[in-house]
């Protein structure tokens, strides 16, 4: 049993009793929130292990209360749900910092997997990388523990999936990754409706680390498979 903390922000209150004694069969202790404005306060002041979070909500919907944690460097993993299911909610909610997305009506079971799913990579992200926790590439040296990029005499905040999308490429020097890879290891595949918005991680990462952005000396595109990572 594992006994990890999970907050449940969802106001429609049958479904809501229902996720949570599910998860507490699993060995989850949860806490349910019915209000944006109360779930997004109860997260500042201490943050579970994983957020459930519907995306229609009274006092303020899901993607603000996600867009103000990430603003505020709360990294706290975040699995929307929500019926609004359409490819442009999906992108928008994992390109604002969620975890996965999972559309209403769901199977309980395909809940529990992917609660359990993000938990997982939740704990990959927090143990020390392979090569320990600082990467060189030219003038700039990525901290992976402060979460900060320093180029020349500027420093840069990265985000988690900023760091993940490195952390992952790092720890495989020199080797094509796909990105079907660094999806399931850093958003987990199913999530994903479309491969767009890690290329539009790419580009940003490259816009801070590379002298020349339009062309990449280390962060570099392998065309119709991924991306290979040359420190």
């Amino acid at each position: 049993m594992s006994g990890e903390k999970l907050l449940i922000v969802e106001d429609e209150v049958h479904l809501a009793e229902v996720i949570a004694d599910n998860l507490e069969l699993e060995g989850y202790a949860v806490e349910v929130v019915g209000d944006g404005r109360e779930a997004l306060e109860k997260i500042r002041r201490e943050p579970p292990a994983l957020v459930l979070l519907d995306v229609m909500l009274p006092g303020m919907d899901g993607f603000e209360v996600c867009e103000r944690l990430r603003a505020e460097k709360v990294d706290v993993p975040i699995l929307f749900m929500t019926a609004r299911s359409d490819a442009d909610d999906r992108i928008r909610g994992l390109e604002l910092g969620g975890d996965d997305y999972l559309g209403k009506p769901f199977e309980l079971r395909e809940l529990m997997l992917r609660v359990a799913a993000i938990l997982k990579r939740s704990k990959w992200a927090q143990t020390r990388a392979t090569f320990g926790d600082t990467l060189v590439l030219g003038d700039a040296s990525v901290d992976f523990k402060g979460y900060t990029a320093q180029v020349g005499d500027k420093v840069y905040t990265l985000s988690t999936k900023e760091i993940l999308i490195l952390r992952t490429l790092a720890e495989r020097p020199g080797e094509v990754i796909s990105r079907a890879d660094i999806l399931d290891r850093v958003w987990g595949y199913e999530a994903f409706p479309t491969e767009r918005t890690i290329d539009n991680f790419i580009v940003r990462l490259r816009r801070l680390l590379e002298p020349d952005p339009q062309s990449p000396r280390y962060i570099h595109t392998v065309r119709g498979t991924g991306y290979r990572l040359t420190p």
